[in-house]
This record gives structure tokens, sequence and C-alpha cells, in this order.
């Protein structure tokens, strides 16, 4: 697992906390926040949880979560 995709990895880098626990809150909350017509975004959202959940802390802490502004 722990496969991501660029805009998945985009999506983490804006609201990552920190932590793996962190990021699945924020990505949680914000999650909550979306209109139904917001498909795509909540697609994008339920996949990266969903990796996330099955990764281990160690994992996810040799994720580069930096905005790569040079693409």
């Amino acid at each position: 697992m722990g496969h991501f995709t660029f805009e998945e990895m985009n999506l983490m880098c804006i609201y990552n906390t920190g932590t793996r626990a962190g990021l699945m809150e924020s990505l949680t909350e914000m999650r909550g926040y979306l209109p139904p017509e917001e498909t795509e975004l909540m697609a994008l959202t339920d996949s990266a949880l969903h990796k996330l959940r099955a990764m281990p802390d160690a994992e996810f802490d040799s994720l580069e979560l930096y905005p790569d502004f040079d693409e």
C-alpha cells in the first residue's frame, strides 16, 4: 500500500499536520464540509484516507509531504 498518486500527495501536503493520525483527522474533517457535488475531491480524499489507514506510522514518517513548486 502507500502508492499515492500525485493528486493524493498534493492533498496530503495541504492538510499535513506532521503525524499520520493528525493528517487523517484533518482530511476526515475537511471531507465533512464537502458538498455532495464535490465527487472528485471526495473520492480523492477517500482514496488517500484508505491508504493512510493501511500504512504504519514509520512508513508515513518516510513520506516527503512538502509541496514541489518546481513541477
